[in-house]
């Protein structure tokens, strides 16, 4: 029987972890257990792990810094496997509604920003502008794309203008506005001048266009009332 073996018990290190997620993932009682159970989480140097460890990002303890030294103990037993960890984080944000920016900053420490900003671009295009339930995940994706100049970056953001979410709206407009993708011009103006358009979105837009100096034509009568 291996180190391993005597710490965990046998089988994969998918079924190591399996046995460790019940403390890993428990909110409530005495906080020692669920640490212990990360860092033996974290002994597995395995990708089979990571997605155990980063269930630990979907929950709050209190204290505040208890919550924080976990999370960061978290983040560095992950970032350790290196590309090994890059595909379950991947699964992670597509999967869950919760916790992206943390599976965000994972990717970031392992990969380029070229090859980020192409897992964020895909996963909203295939988030689209239909309803979530929480709107929070589109909103860090959106802001994560902030001033990235990057040709993939507008086309994804189109669509997100007619999401079913104000704040989801807004956070698009917003980075449009740092990327400048003019060619979004006719659907900003058209959501502008929308009746159905809420006074926040409204205002997102002439901050837009302020910040862009786009042009009104086609729409200045629209645009003037």
């Amino acid at each position: 029987m291996g180190f391993l073996d005597s710490i965990f018990g046998g089988g994969t290190p998918a079924e190591k972890a399996a046995r460790l997620k019940p403390k890993a993932t428990q909110k409530y009682g005495d906080p020692t257990a669920r640490q212990k159970a990360l860092q033996q989480l974290g002994d597995i140097k395995h990708a089979d792990a990571v997605p155990v460890m980063m269930a630990r990002f979907t929950f709050n303890v209190d204290p505040q810094t208890t919550d924080a030294e976990e999370k960061q103990h978290v983040f560095e037993s992950i970032v350790e496997l290196e590309k090994d960890a890059v595909q379950p984080v991947r699964d992670f944000l597509v999967r869950s509604d919760q916790s992206s920016s943390w599976a965000l900053k994972i990717l970031s420490a392992l990969l380029t920003e070229d090859e980020v900003i192409g897992i964020v671009t895909e996963e909203l295009q295939r988030l689209g502008s239909s309803y979530t339930r929480d709107p929070e995940k589109k909103e860090v994706l959106l802001h994560f794309l902030e001033g990235k100049n990057d040709a993939r970056v507008g086309p994804v953001l189109v669509p997100l203008l007619n999401d079913m979410s104000d704040d989801v709206k807004m956070a698009a407009l917003k980075t449009l506005a740092s990327v400048k993708f003019e060619p979004a011009r006719d659907a900003v103006l058209e959501l502008l001048t929308n009746d159905e358009t809420g006074k926040r979105v409204q205002t997102s837009c002439l901050n837009l266009l302020a910040a862009t100096g786009w042009q009104i034509q086609g729409f200045r009568e629209k645009v003037e009332k």
